[in-house]
């Protein structure tokens, strides 16, 4: 039997989705979307060289959801390849719209990639040819994800039928979609991988990041006014408006005295960065030379050439 104070007490009832749970955080959407944003820029170059034509690869859509939703969007033409990876027990699928494979086929037949496949199926020569045109990708994608640990291994052709038996049933699958246009032609590419290898190569996305340093501490910076007066200035003590003739200049020789030609009285000038400051009577200290500051100097002469 409740108490009264449990029985008045009133329940919150809130409706869950489980079909959500699971699903990418914006951080790890974020880390896939530039990985397979790098992808697809590779991809346009590599099979642009490789096809001989304009390619544009743009990654399109990046999602995570059950194997049984994804397996209800994918065509019965599509031209499915299984990859297997030889580090860890698992499948990584290659989706391709069949309207991109004749075209590919046409390129490398020496055609104009203009082919409309139609209901034709594939003979093995088409197949061997598409062979090396989905391993290309499959380097590409290699590439981008940068698990020199994983290495994909090609296997042959499989129908969308049996695409369930290539991940546990209950399994939640990463689709990475990129659109391609190719001859006039438009189509879709998709990577299909599970959650243990999504798992593994967001951790070593992570381990590459440079990690932030906490123990680092960051202070104001002083004033304007205190970090100019810290800077350092050349000065220099000057005789200015001296003239000496050339001839004294050209017999100058190690040992020579110069003469000046100035009266013993007449004040120098100090100056900092070419500007006049002070006049200046050069005196001696000790071992050192120095000077003796006088009056400022006037603002209007106090700058020399």
């Amino acid at each position: 039997m409740l108490s009264q104070h449990a029985a008045g007490k009133s329940r919150s009832i809130h409706s869950v989705d489980f079909r959500l749970s699971g699903r990418l955080s914006n951080e790890d959407a974020r880390m896939l979307t530039a990985i397979h944003e790098k992808f697809a820029s590779d991809l346009s170059s590599a099979l642009d060289a490789y096809l001989g034509t304009g390619f544009e690869v743009k990654l399109q859509t990046l999602d995570r959801l059950p194997l049984k939703q994804h397996i209800a969007s994918v065509s019965p033409s599509s031209y499915i390849l299984p990859l297997s990876l030889d580090s860890i027990p698992c499948n990584i699928i290659m989706e391709c719209d069949i309207d991109l494979v004749f075209p590919m086929i046409e390129l490398l037949m020496g055609g104009d990639g203009n082919a409309r496949g139609g209901e034709r199926e594939l003979s093995d020569i088409d197949e061997e040819i598409m062979q090396d045109v989905f391993l290309l990708i499959a380097r590409q994608a290699e590439l981008a994800w940068n698990l020199p640990e994983f290495s994909l291994i090609a296997n042959r052709r499989i129908k969308p039928a049996i695409l369930r038996q290539s991940f546990p049933p209950n399994e939640k699958v990463t689709v990475v979609r990129v659109d391609i246009e190719i001859a006039g032609t438009s189509g879709s590419l998709q990577l299909v991988f599970p959650s243990v290898f999504a798992t593994a190569l967001m951790k070593k996305n992570r381990r590459d990041q440079p990690q932030k340093n906490d123990s680092v501490r960051y202070f104001p910076k002083p004033p304007i006014r205190e970090r100019i007066l810290d800077c350092d200035m050349k000065i220099a003590a000057e005789l200015p408006g001296l003239k000496v003739s050339v001839r004294d200049l050209v017999a100058l020789q190690q040992g020579s005295v110069l003469k000046v030609r100035a009266p013993i009285h007449s004040p120098g000038m100090i100056t900092a960065g070419g500007r006049g400051l002070f006049e200046a009577l050069f005196v001696r200290n000790g071992l050192q030379k120095a000077a003796q500051l006088g009056c400022r100097a006037p603002r209007t002469n106090c700058k020399r050439g």
